[in-house]
């Protein structure tokens, strides 16, 4: 036979099946977009943070971190003369919050005289120098004649001093577009709970679009933003007749504790590890709704071999080779995967630019809020997805043409031997070895902190349930179950039909099982991580009122004053300090969260080992979070040595607490010891217990009056739960609409499989409509064989994905985010969905017979081809 001819015979069918096609063609489609979306949206992100850690390092080969606290400035002088140093640039990097906003403004604290040997980019510009009474009055200068400023601008030469004033900002373009601000105008920024009114005063040209930040001297920044003597970070230029080693060797043994010496790829990786573990477990889910895909292909082909059996097996006598065979049944699958691959990809990326329209470059975690990224062709990940979507094809084409290929054509030409097709024997001996294999998989560590051998135990419970399937179904037929309403003929037909033929169940219910596997166990670990949140908070959460001058990373923070003065009101009984900070403890390593607080009574921590009730001794007490043990491999009273105040402090760990807050891991002391340690008395947040008799909104009032309207935000526990849980949830927005596909996706598979099914039982439906059934009859036929098949395939299903909910709680997430929760099952909501899966089932094979409920009884039972 020529090519052409087998063209027409076997890629040309899919054309005559159009509805199945184009399902399975929709189902690969929508896996391949929702994980080309996420890398795409992810990559757009991560180019943007990217571009803005290459403008702030500029070329710099090292640089000199600490913790969140920063650093001594006296520092500077000794590494800036060091030998190996070329140049040096000191920075202090503040987020500044804007008072009375919910928004913060990065501000880099810069020497301009040094800045141009590290960092050029950075160079602010000056713009033309402004009369005094604009300097003076802002207000006064934007209600002037705007011709008259603009023709007084252009005559007047730039401000060359501008960048060594006290109140001058300068800022980016993304960042003036933002704020809607021109030279001249003034911006007020907030330091403690104080209100600093500073002057853009020019530019940051270089700065690039989508980088939002601002530019001034760094003695200003110090003074302004209360750090006197202060840095956050050296950048450094090496000499270039040096091995980069060997510099960064002898710059770090200059350094005191708690500082690191990092190229500035190194330190940036440390920020996008955070994000790592989240783009991976989306990633996975949607590969698992691209294997769903896989599986439908799989139904449609299988049916579409079962359904022209006769006609392959006419072509076998004919002269097609097995080869040829095989070859042109898996083109078939390889051109629905390649067409539902090329439609993904359009989708990802329409779904990507709606994405960084609606929320920039973050999905739901928040790790790139406040980015924006621009979408761009990524040639790689879209034809990674494109080979994905073909691979998935031929995977669900591959046992369909192998079955064809397979089969001798004498037998395949009797009428009636699509029977055999669907007498699949049970795979206990494979099923219980993939189940054991997924079992070792659990055991394994991860591979560069990624759960790898977790994902690889997810895909072998899937194939377990699917190698399980047919055994179940034949058991149940072994075992003799009977249903309430099996005594009647059609009831009894469709039993028989099920244990009869449980290959039918395999094809139809395959899809059911992975997508009700995927959605069960995520509800599973969504419903037990959101019930483990809640405890945490209201753990974490004792007091009645919490007041804060800004989150603990922006530039507002309360005085041991103005805690006094709470302290003092008649309405409160009971304060709840906070401090955070952050620590190296290890060079190579990210900065871990310090917390200083109160650790008994209310105000407890949510242990998991160890005790909060440690006696005064000389070596003060530390509770580190789950995943510091992870990371660092300690446990109970181990010795640990903080860098706090620039001296190394010893600490003994007295317990193991649960932290879903910070992932690279935190450690809480008491608040007296880290005053007298570090020296510092600074507060972020607090907590306040109120008297039986006194009402919130009073209290906060009182506070407002006593801070300021503007630069202190308070809420209450309630209302802080809530907002926490809603993030949480917006968290998993992108996973429910993956389940939700993966659901949909197993639905197209039942639909798919009786659509087909029908028109391959013509002749049995015909002789049923001969011994009497109506058409009404055989559509309820095909509803209790859909019903039946759907149950026992989602009961499968929901072991299974049992199974994935235990992997993903106590491997993935463990290996992801280094935390445990406590297992709840959402029992009420699984049966509901499983009813519901049921009743969709049953429905959808109804929809699908409907063909073979009008068919011709007689001319059906003529058919003999």
């Amino acid at each position: 036979m020529t090519a052409a001819t087998l063209r027409h015979l076997f890629l040309a069918s899919l054309w005559r099946r159009r509805l199945p096609t184009s399902l399975s063609v929709l189902a690969i489609a929508l896996g391949v977009a929702l994980g080309l979306a996420v890398q795409l949206i992810h990559r757009g992100a991560l180019d943007e943070f990217q571009r803005g850690v290459s403008l702030l390092s500029g070329q710099a080969d090292l640089q000199v971190l600490a913790g969140a606290s920063g650093f001594d400035d006296s520092l500077f002088a000794r590494i800036a003369q060091l030998p190996e140093v070329a140049a040096a640039s000191p920075v202090l990097e503040i987020s500044a919050r804007l008072p009375g906003r919910p928004e913060t403004l990065k501000i880099l604290g810069l020497d301009v005289f040094r800045i141009a040997a590290v960092n050029p980019s950075l160079l602010p510009e000056p713009a033309t120098a402004m009369p005094a009474t604009a300097i003076n009055s802002p207000k006064d200068h934007q209600q002037s004649d705007p011709s008259a400023a603009a023709e007084q601008a252009e005559q007047a030469p730039p401000d060359l001093l501008a960048t060594l004033r006290e109140n001058a900002l300068f800022l980016s373009p993304a960042a003036a577009a933002r704020l809607g601000l021109e030279p001249g105008d003034s911006l007020t920024l907030q330091a403690g709970t104080q209100e600093r009114e500073l002057r853009i005063a020019g530019r940051v040209p270089a700065a690039g679009v989508g980088q939002e930040l601002a530019v001034m001297d760094i003695a200003a920044a110090q003074w302004q933003f209360a750090r006197i003597g202060v840095l956050t970070r050296i950048d450094l230029r090496l000499r270039d007749d040096l091995p980069p080693a060997h510099a960064r060797a002898a710059i770090a043994a200059q350094l005191p504790p708690g500082l690191a010496v990092l190229p500035p790829a190194e330190a940036a990786g440390e920020s996008l590890g955070l994000t790592r573990a989240y783009r991976v477990n989306l990633t996975m889910l949607a590969t698992i709704a691209l294997l769903t895909g896989g599986f439908l292909v799989f139904s449609t082909q299988w049916l579409a071999v079962v359904r022209r059996r006769q006609e392959l097996a006419f072509l076998r006598a004919l002269g097609l080779t097995r080869a040829k065979l095989w070859r042109g049944l898996l083109a078939e699958g390889a051109l629905l995967g390649l067409l539902g691959g090329l439609l993904g990809a359009l989708l990802a990326y329409l779904l990507a630019a709606l994405a960084f329209a609606a929320v920039g470059g973050d999905l739901g975690a928040g790790f790139f809020r406040g980015l924006n990224p621009h979408l761009s062709w990524q040639w790689l990940a879209t034809l990674s997805y494109l080979a994905l979507g073909v691979a998935a094809g031929l995977a669900g084409a591959w046992l369909p043409a192998r079955e064809a290929a397979r089969t001798a054509p004498a037998q395949a030409l009797k009428a009636g031997d699509e029977a055999e097709a669907y007498r699949a024997r049970p795979r206990w001996g494979w099923a219980a070895g993939s189940a054991l294999l997924a079992a070792l998989l659990c055991t394994l560590p991860p591979l560069g902190g990624i759960p790898v051998f977790g994902y690889l135990a997810v895909l072998l419970i899937l194939l377990t349930a699917i190698l399980a399937l047919p055994g179940v179904t034949q058991l149940i037929g072994w075992l003799g179950v009977d249903l309430p309403f099996a005594s009647s003929p059609i009831a009894q037909l469709a039993r028989a039909r099920l244990t009869g033929a449980p290959g039918q169940t395999v094809v139809a219910g395959a899809g059911v099982v992975a997508s009700v596997a995927l959605a069960a166990s995520m509800a599973v670990m969504v419903d037990s991580f959101r019930g483990s949140v809640d405890d945490w908070l209201t753990r974490m959460l004792p007091a009645d009122l919490y007041l804060r001058a800004s989150d603990s990373s922006a530039s507002g923070f309360l005085t041991p004053e103005q805690v006094e003065q709470v302290r003092a009101l008649p309405s409160v009984r009971e304060l709840y300090p906070v401090r955070f900070d952050s620590l190296r403890l290890d060079s190579a390593r990210p900065a871990v969260s310090l917390i200083a607080r109160r650790v008994d009574g209310a105000g407890g921590l949510p242990l998991v080992a160890g005790t909060l009730q440690v006696p005064d001794e000389a070596m003060p007490p530390a509770w580190v979070s789950e995943a510091l043990v992870d990371q660092y491999g300690l446990d109970l009273g181990d010795h640990l040595q903080l860098p706090l105040g620039g001296t190394p402090r010893s600490f003994t760990i007295a317990g193991i607490w649960r932290d879903y807050a910070r992932q690279h891991g935190s450690i809480v002391v008491r608040m007296a010891n880290y005053r007298a340690l570090s020296g510092d008395k600074l507060t972020n947040d607090l907590g306040l217990m109120l008297r039986p008799d006194a009402e919130p909104e009073a209290v906060m009032r009182t506070v407002r009056d006593i801070l300021g309207e503007s630069v202190s935000e308070m809420i209450l526990p309630g209302d802080l739960r809530a907002m926490i849980l809603k993030i949480f949830d917006r968290t998993f927005v992108v996973t429910y609409l993956m389940e939700g596909v993966a659901v949909l996706i197993g639905l197209f598979g039942i639909a798919t499989t009786f659509a087909a099914l029908t028109s391959s039982r013509r002749k049995e439906f015909g002789i049923l409509r001969h011994l009497g059934l109506s058409p009404r009859d055989i559509g309820r036929l095909l509803e209790l064989e859909a019903g039946l098949g759907a149950l026992l395939a989602v009961m499968v299903g929901l072991v299974a994905g049992g199974g994935i909910a235990w992997v993903l709680i106590e491997v993935i997430n463990r290996q992801s985010f280094h935390w445990s929760m406590e297992l709840a099952v959402p029992v009420v909501l699984l049966a509901t969905f499983a009813a519901a899966m049921i009743l969709l089932a049953a429905g959808a094979a109804r929809l699908a017979g409907a063909q073979a409920m009008r068919q011709n009884a007689v001319l059906a039972v003529r058919e003999d081809w």
